[in-house]
C-alpha cells in the first residue's frame, strides 16, 4: 500500500472538534465574502514522512517571517484549489507539480485576514531538488510527520486582535515557530490521522 493510499484510508473516518478558523472559530466574513485561497500539505514519501514547510521572508507585507505551506490565491485560470495549490507550491518552492500525487482536499479554514484556505493534502517524492522564490521564502524545511501529529507537542498562546483576545496553537521544532493557521491546519490533519 502507498503512503497515498494509507493517507486516503485514515481520512474516511469521521471526525469531530476540527478547528475552523482564526479568532475562536469566529473570523468575521469580510464585506466583500471570503477570498479563496489554497495550501499544498506536501508529505515526503520516505521511510519516515515528513511535511514540507517554508519559512517566509521578512519584508513581505503580510505573513513576514511566519512558517507557512506553500499556498495562496486561488486565480479564476486555475480553474480550483488543487490547481491553485500545486501552482503556488511550483512558483515558491519549484515542486514540480506532476511529482505531486493528491490524496484528498481537506476542510476549510477561514483566516482573520480573510481568506478561506483549502488544504490541498499530497504526497511527494523525497528529496526532490526544491528552491525557494527569493522575493518570498527564506526556507523549505521537513518537520518529521510523527512531531506533527503527536498533539502533546502543541501549545494554545493568546494575543489581542482588535479588541479581542485570539487564541492560537503553536508547536516549536527546534529554532522554528509553527503557530496560527498553519498550526491549526495541521492539527487539524492530526485529527484526522492516526499513523500506525
Amino acid at each position: 500500500m502507498t503512503l497515498a493510499d494509507r493517507l486516503r484510508a485514515r481520512l474516511a473516518d469521521p471526525v469531530e472538534g476540527l478547528l475552523t478558523g482564526d479568532l475562536n472559530g469566529a473570523a468575521p466574513m469580510p464585506e466583500g465574502g471570503w477570498r479563496a485561497a489554497a495550501v499544498l500539505i506536501a508529505v515526503t514519501e520516505r521511510a519516515e514522512p515528513g511535511v514540507l514547510l517554508t519559512q517566509r521572508t521578512g519584508d513581505l507585507r503580510t505573513h513576514a517571517g511566519q512558517v507557512a505551506f506553500p499556498g495562496g490565491s486561488i486565480d479564476p485560470a486555475d480553474g480550483g484549489p488543487v490547481a491553485a495549490a500545486l501552482r503556488e507550491a511550483a512558483e515558491e518552492i519549484a515542486l514540480p507539480p506532476q511529482t505531486a500525487t493528491v490524496v484528498a482536499t481537506l476542510d476549510r479554514y477561514h483566516t482573520v485576514t480573510g481568506f478561506e484556505v483549502v488544504p490541498v493534502l499530497a504526497t511527494v517524492p523525497a528529496d526532490l531538488p526544491l528552491m525557494p522564490a527569493p522575493l518570498e521564502v527564506d526556507a523549505i524545511f521537513e518537520v518529521p510527520l510523527t512531531v506533527l501529529l503527536d498533539r502533546a507537542n502543541y501549545q494554545v498562546g493568546s494575543r489581542w486582535h482588535e479588541g479581542t483576545e485570539r487564541f492560537y496553537y503553536e508547536l516549536i521544532f527546534g529554532e522554528r515557530r509553527i503557530w496560527g493557521a498553519t498550526a491549526a491546519m495541521i492539527l487539524n490533519l492530526a485529527r484526522r490521522l492516526t499513523w500506525p
